[in-house]
């Protein structure tokens, strides 16, 4: 039985338009700039970091933008929906016998909100929530150590540099989907375990690494 852990927002939800829309909204109050439309592909070619660092945001207000971003994205839940492909791909691994877990900097309670709108509750064992952008690691060592999983039977799916970063701290291999927010080409700079383009990909990749 594998243990796959699932990043939220660009890898599961489609909710880059919703996150850009409230974003900019909040630019004012937290002193970056608004991102135009056509910034958006420089923006997804640029790594986690480097986007915090263009900003110019102050790390002391990162956690305040968080917890206003999750509150506002709270009202968007409704109309957010499932990349093309990942239901179906999402129940197959778990009917298959693999174990689905969430691990997000988005809020729980917007998560298990989303995941009942679209009836796939019963298909994940846990969702986890962190306030830090860049402490996934964090997040998925205390899963790890509550729920006695087996780091070598675990691997992470994210769709961004910092999910990379979170994985290689702690050692599992990490599935890169280029369907979220950074482009193929950022990510592939990063070396991933496996770069994928396509939900059904994660059938394959996890099999495979079953042997």
């Amino acid at each position: 039985m594998k243990v796959i852990i699932f990043d939220f927002d660009g890898t599961i939800a489609d909710s880059f338009e919703a996150v850009w829309n409230i974003s900019n909204k909040l630019a004012a109050e937290f002193g970056y700039p608004v991102t135009q439309a056509g910034d958006i592909t420089q923006l997804k070619n640029l790594s986690s970091k480097e986007i915090i660092k263009q900003s110019q945001l102050s790390p002391l207000k990162i956690p305040f933008l968080v917890r206003r971003l999750r509150k506002e994205l709270s009202r968007e839940i409704p109309h957010l929906q499932t990349f093309p492909g990942m239901e179906p791909v999402l129940r197959s691994l778990q009917q298959r016998g693999d174990r689905l877990g969430i691990v997000t900097s988005n809020s729980r309670e917007n998560v298990v909100a989303f995941l009942t709108a679209q009836n796939l509750v019963d298909v994940f064992d846990f969702v986890e929530s962190g306030l830090a952008l860049f402490g996934k690691d964090k997040v998925i060592q205390r899963v790890v150590k509550r729920r006695r999983l087996n780091l070598a039977d675990t691997i992470y799916v994210g769709d961004e540099t910092r999910d990379i970063e979170a994985a290689r701290k702690i050692g599992i291999p990490i599935i890169s989907v280029t369907w979220g927010f950074n482009s193929s080409q950022t990510l592939a700079a990063e070396n991933p375990d496996f770069l994928i383009h396509q939900p059904e990909e994660l059938l394959q990749i996890t099999k495979a690494n079953d042997k």
